[in-house]
């Protein structure tokens, strides 16, 4: 399918500011999955932006503001092919073996009731890691209820299962953390998701991958209890949300930040014939 991307993001400040510098991720890149047709991202004018790219292969855009300012607004566009691989990632960077991503972060950091959770989903499992993966899947999704506005950024998984409630991000960080315990490579992804009943949303999407032997990378959307699908764009990745966030940065002045995000996911292909 064809999917368009039209997001806006403002930060505004109760005072101004006299330097930002923000390290986004927010550019997807080509994999057998996806297919960049266009990608834009707009800036202030008095702004300026760098391209790179960080240990993890994703595309970097750092911005630079040092004049006076009370709020920064990004505008990112831009239309993405994409086919259904079932889930299984092909044609991505990959800088690290897979025996990288067991390492622990302390987002992902398991207690004894993610060690608990993945035992559990061990014995219910047939033995295969792909059955495994599947089964943390459910076993999260179950533990973890979907609820906007409860948690933030540095929630751990720990606390995220403690609380019983969470989003994505949440779901992303336990899935994780349970399948490093059970021995299974597990990353961090970033990236959106359009939804045919839903195409306005107040932020992107998260899900995570665990490494398959004989697959390789496959892709647990454990918030809608799928794999992802060609209604899934991945940006970027990491070992938890803080090395794959769209926009990490720093800021001298301002006084209290607030946030706005606006997105908008269309089928773009939609009437076509």
């Amino acid at each position: 399918m064809r999917i368009r991307i039209n997001q806006q993001t403002s930060y505004r400040y109760a005072a101004p500011a006299n330097y930002s510098m923000q390290v986004l991720r927010v550019r997807p890149r080509d994999n057998e999955g996806q297919k960049v047709l266009s990608w834009s991202v707009t800036i202030p004018s008095s702004a300026r932006l760098t391209r790179g790219e960080d240990a993890f292969g994703n595309v970097t855009e750092t911005l630079y503001l040092s004049s006076l300012h009370s709020e920064i607004s990004l505008s990112i566009s831009g239309e993405i092919e994409t086919v259904d691989t079932g889930g299984v990632l092909r044609g991505a960077a990959e800088p690290f073996p897979p025996v990288f991503y067991l390492r622990k972060t302390p987002l992902t950091e398991p207690d004894a009731a993610i060690e608990a959770l993945s035992a559990a989903a061990a014995a219910a499992s047939d033995g295969s890691p792909l059955d495994l993966a599947h089964r943390l899947m459910e076993k999260v999704r179950d533990a973890v209820d979907y609820q906007i506005g409860e948690t933030q950024a540095e929630t751990t998984a720990a606390e995220a299962l403690a609380h019983g409630y969470g989003v994505c991000q949440d779901h992303a960080h336990l899935f994780i953390s349970a399948a490093r315990h059970a021995g299974l490579p597990a990353r961090y992804v970033s990236g959106y998701l359009w939804d045919p009943g839903d195409t306005e949303y107040e932020a992107s999407h998260a899900w995570a991958e665990a490494y398959i032997d004989g697959l390789g990378w496959v892709g647990f959307d454990i918030a809608n209890r799928i794999c992802p699908t060609d209604a899934h764009i991945r940006v970027a990745c990491g070992l938890d949300y803080l090395e794959a966030a769209p926009a990490r940065g720093l800021r001298r002045g301002g006084g209290e930040e607030t946030l706005e995000v606006r997105l908008r996911v269309d089928d773009a292909g939609a009437g076509q014939q």
